[in-house]
């Protein structure tokens, strides 16, 4: 029951995170859908994880957590380029 609901969390967090990325101009709203797809296929990742009556498979759970902590790192990457960006384009 749980791996239908991260699964089908998943997918709906990847859809509404694509469908945001493709409607929205600015750059921090296109960001913040980019995360929000990222949650969304680590959640599938979650429900694949499932084996039924064995113990949950621990390698997709390794791949989320290095995920969490390139998906910080990148976007802490990407708002200070941003940043960067807004500073160069407000001087001209």
């Amino acid at each position: 029951m749980a791996q239908l609901l991260y699964g089908g969390a998943g997918v709906v967090l990847f859809a509404l995170g694509l469908w945001a990325f493709l409607v929205y101009t600015p750059l921090l709203r296109k960001l913040i859908a980019l995360n929000i797809m990222g949650s969304g296929v680590f959640h599938l990742l979650i429900a694949i994880a499932e084996r039924g009556e064995l113990p949950p498979d621990p390698v997709p759970h390794a791949l989320v957590l290095t995920g969490i902590v390139v998906a910080v790192s990148a976007t802490a990457l990407a708002l200070a380029m941003g940043r960067r960006l807004e500073e160069d384009e407000g001087g001209r």
